[in-house]
């Protein structure tokens, strides 16, 4: 018990040090942490056990990085990416990204505020809302550029390594109660809002027909995100003469220019 009280009072030595020096927990130096503690440097080091890694554990599982390395949050997006990419998305918990991310799970329930959140941040990052935000925010001025742009950003989106979007969408199928359909709703807004500004301007200006957004929306990323799915399963079937993936992306695009103008 006294040895637990004593790593508690040097976790709150630590962290007080830290935000006076302006650094990282592990870039404080003992001497600075055993003066904030009110012990000798060579007191601090029996205390915990001769090295500072035992200190550094300790300020973990208090919920704070130390610092010295990308914080929890980058590490823990990282690995569950990672592992969502292996597993799937369903099987993925918050102790395996953990491990995987080297961090502690109170400091995941800290940052992200739960397992939705871990995911609803690895879609924001691994999926297709920051090519759209990217090119909503330079519009091309033709239609056909946009087209092709945003099929450019949906492939780059599911060639993305690890290939996380493909697991989304299998759990999104196959549960639209589960995490992926939480992390989809909670940054559609942005997503809808990227689409209604690189396609309404061509409705206003009269150059594409004046059909409901979403509607507009389903045309154009439905066809090509169908086919980048079933593509694993159709190319190793003997006699289909695929496209390439941009081949078909062209087709899809002169497709959709003529339903839509």
């Amino acid at each position: 018990m006294q040895e637990q009280e004593q790593l508690r009072d040097l976790v709150a030595a630590a962290l007080a040090a830290a935000r006076e020096r302006g650094q990282d927990v592990a870039d404080v130096p003992l001497t600075a942490i055993a003066g904030a503690a009110g012990v000798s440097r060579s007191t601090l080091l029996r205390r915990l056990g001769g090295s500072r890694g035992a200190l550094d554990e300790a300020v973990r599982r208090a919920g704070v990085d130390p610092g010295g390395r990308p914080p929890v949050r980058e590490r823990a997006i990282e690995a569950a990416a990672q592992l969502v990419a292996e597993r799937g998305l369903g099987t993925v918990t918050l102790d395996a990204v953990a491990e995987r991310a080297e961090c502690s799970l109170p400091s995941l329930h800290t940052v992200f505020d739960g397992r939705d959140g871990l995911f609803a941040a690895v879609y924001e990052l691994y999926g297709p809302l920051p090519d759209f935000e990217a090119l909503a925010a330079d519009p091309p001025e033709r239609l056909e550029d946009t087209v092709r742009g945003l099929y450019r950003a949906v492939i780059t989106t599911f060639e993305r390594e690890p290939r996380v979007l493909p697991a989304i969408f299998a759990d999104l199928f196959s549960r639209p109660d589960g995490p992926a359909a939480r992390a989809v709703r909670a940054y559609f807004p942005r997503l809808f809002d990227s689409l209604a500004r690189l396609l309404l301007p061509h409705v206003d200006a009269g150059r594409v027909r004046p059909l409901p957004l979403p509607i507009l929306i389903q045309l154009l990323l439905g066809p090509v995100v169908n086919h980048i799915l079933l593509r694993p399963v159709l190319e190793p079937m003997p006699g289909l003469d695929l496209p390439s993936v941009e081949e078909a992306c062209e087709l899809f695009a002169e497709a959709y220019l003529r339903a839509v103008t």
